[in-house]
């Protein structure tokens, strides 16, 4: 290596740390949202409406809404998702919120780790198992790093670094776009992700590896395309809350980049439609569902569309930021939610629930009836 070739290298690694803050503080201002879809005719969270029952013919205290995931006991079909680390604002929050997983008993998945497979020190902004000895936890990295020189080591070593129980590749092509500087090539990535499922089943102990969109979410094509690849498991990150082209847009410093991020802030599928269109592909893969949920009632909409599980992501950010205490307190409240939505349905349990809720038929613009 050169005296010049290593001053870039490292140059661009401060480069992504800095980026790793503005885009902290960019989520958690809520100017990166995008609520409620900007589209006519988007189905969103919002459209959807439980038909209630005024005769729940169960107690509310008996009503369980726990389940497995990764083959691990879990409170509720709810998980913090992949947001932040790399930075040390990003690990100390990285932490608090894993406490809180491990407390309420939820799972709990890591922003991107490629900073700190290329900056060793900065793993400890990742690692939470001695925090969260028990909870499912999933480790992240960029699923194009792959056709850039990562291969299944290198994923290895990022469910390594934290005792992970699954890892992400996470999919954000188009927020690579508007990012300066992004990585845009994005031809054979579907191959490399095939590897890495190949390399990972063949492990003494399995690594189950998902494809996670982070916000314009998955199709039906898509789902096809990765259930053949190898994934064991979705995560179909629709629109509806945190917009990453927006948050690209905002710290971009070329007028151009910027004005990219605003054109595609509500690119891509809503959360409820990604859902559909996987499950219209596949039935039972495992499907988490992230992407403008903010109360246990959008967590049981995407629920009774057919998802596994839901994540949150920015409201929980914003609550760890506040403090240990205001994030636990927004998530129980999460959970209570979560609860009283299975009793006001007549559903002791999330069984019964997948089994017997149905929505209302709901208006959508300009003026047809659908019924889900």
């Amino acid at each position: 290596m050169t005296l010049l070739t290593g001053q870039l290298e490292r140059s661009e690694k401060m480069r992504r740390l800095e980026d790793k803050l503005a885009h902290i503080e960019a989520a958690l201002d809520g100017r990166s949202e995008v609520v409620g879809g900007q589209r006519w005719g988007a189905l969103t969270l919002e459209h959807l409406r439980f038909r209630p029952t005024a005769l729940p013919e169960c107690d509310f205290v008996s009503v369980d809404p726990s389940s497995r995931l990764l083959n691990k006991p879990i409170a509720a079909p709810l998980m913090i998702s992949p947001m932040t680390g790399g930075v040390e604002r990003g690990g100390e929050l990285n932490r608090r919120m894993a406490r809180v997983a491990e407390y309420l008993q939820i799972p709990f998945g890591v922003g991107s780790q490629r900073v700190a497979l290329e900056v060793p020190s900065r793993a400890s902004d990742f690692k939470v198992r001695d925090v969260a000895p028990s909870i499912p936890l999933f480790a992240n990295v960029g699923a194009v790093q792959l056709v850039k020189g990562y291969g299944p080591d290198d994923i290895k070593r990022a469910v390594d670094m934290i005792e992970a129980d699954a890892v992400y590749l996470h999919l954000n092509a188009m927020q690579e776009v508007v990012q300066e500087g992004g990585d845009t090539h994005w031809t054979g990535v579907l191959g490399k992700i095939s590897d890495v499922c190949t390399a990972f089943a063949q492990q003494q102990k399995p690594v189950p590896v998902f494809a996670r969109e982070v916000g314009f979410g998955l199709t039906a094509q898509d789902t096809q395309r990765l259930v053949e690849a190898g994934v064991s498991g979705l995560d179909c990150a629709g629109g509806g809350g945190t917009s990453w082209s927006l948050i690209e847009g905002r710290v971009a410093s070329h007028p151009q980049h910027q004005r990219l991020g605003q054109v595609l802030a509500d690119w891509g599928l809503t959360t409820p439609e990604s859902v559909l269109e996987v499950r219209s592909a596949d039935k039972e893969i495992c499907l988490i569902a992230s992407g403008g949920v903010r109360t246990g009632i959008d967590v049981m909409r995407l629920i009774a569309l057919g998802a596994t599980a839901a994540g949150m992501a920015s409201p929980v950010l914003r609550a760890a930021v506040e403090s240990e205490e205001a994030c636990l307190q927004f998530l129980q409240n999460v959970l209570l939610e979560i609860r009283a939505t299975m009793f006001g349905t007549g559903c002791r349990d999330l069984q019964d629930f997948r089994k017997k809720v149905q929505f209302l038929s709901i208006r959508q613009p300009p003026h047809e009836f659908i019924a889900i």
